[in-house]
């Protein structure tokens, strides 16, 4: 089999066994379309370990950071393991390869006064109502944007205040929902349900005022909007609003396994950069408060 056959054997394994999302798939495969960019009619089983670190050292001179590269010999790796197992291939190139270090940036957050202004939202018309339960939905739970976009009228549960997700690798959590926010989305739902051709098997919450299902971009820009609107002078996205979720909880809770399940990570390592921006918080009340650590 050559490249290509060995590649659309790999997309039907990822795609259908993996049962990874689109958005990945697209990402791995753009990954390993790298590689064979950057050794051209080069056969998947002549690779060597020296073939990865040249194309490593090529990337990482065109400005790719750690994290990238990481994500890079992620999915090389990935396919020379399914072409080991699959097609008996001797062995994995990619292994001992290591990314260089890319410095850690912590992710910018919202302080509780800017998301309270941000979210108290005014506003009865049709727009208005499903955005405050967007903005509400958001900060309440701390879904990722895909979740928000794909989330079901029978994925909510009033009674006891949660919803159900399916997050990335199709795996499912339960978050609650705050009674601010439960409150918003029950005057959604309630002026959601007149839109006029709505089909009654369209069970997707967030819809436009012609009941077609919103797009991320679409959530993106009404974000935008209400930033602006609401003088809040900050780059508005649906993440920003999930980080704020979690530095806010963990600040107030100090429980890091507890933040980790609401946000769906996989790894506690994922979370523990909530902890640097707890940290940070409380560096500025030592400053502030501790008499030996005043400035003069």
């Amino acid at each position: 089999m050559n490249n290509f056959e060995l590649i659309e054997e790999y997309k039907k394994f990822i795609a259908f066994e993996k049962r990874l999302s689109p958005a990945s798939i697209k990402s791995y495969l753009r990954d390993i379309d790298e590689l064979l960019k950057l050794d051209k009619n080069k056969e998947l089983n002549s690779y060597t370990l020296e073939d990865i670190r040249k194309n490593i050292a090529i990337l990482h001179s065109k400005g790719l950071g750690g994290k990238s590269l990481s994500r890079v010999i992620s999915s090389w790796r990935g396919l020379f393991n399914f072409l080991i197992h699959k097609y008996k291939f001797e062995k994995n190139p990619t292994l001992g390869i290591k990314p260089p270090k890319s410095e850690k940036l912590l992710p910018q957050t919202l302080s509780v006064d800017q998301i309270i202004k941000l979210v108290d939202i005014k506003d009865d018309s049709f727009l208005g109502l499903r955005d405050h339960a967007i903005l509400e939905l958001f900060y309440s739970s701390g879904l990722r944007l895909s979740e928000l976009v794909n989330l079901n009228q029978t994925d909510i549960n009033f009674d006891d205040g949660t919803i159900s997700l399916l997050g990335k690798g199709n795996k499912e959590r339960v978050v609650p929902v705050g009674s601010h926010a439960s409150k918003a989305l029950k005057k959604w739902l309630e002026l959601r349900n007149k839109i006029s051709n709505l089909k009654a098997e369209n069970k997707i919450i967030f819809l436009s005022q012609n009941a077609k299902k919103l797009t991320p971009r679409a959530i993106q820009y009404r974000l935008k909007f209400w930033a602006i609107k609401q003088g809040v002078p900050e780059n508005i996205h649906p993440h920003l609003l999930r980080h704020s979720f979690a530095s806010h909880l963990l600040q107030s809770s100090q429980d890091l396994r507890a933040v980790q399940e609401l946000l769906g990570h996989a790894n506690i390592s994922t979370t523990q950069i909530y902890t640097h921006l707890d940290f940070q918080h409380l560096s500025k009340i030592y400053d502030k408060a501790h008499p030996r650590a005043k400035k003069k």
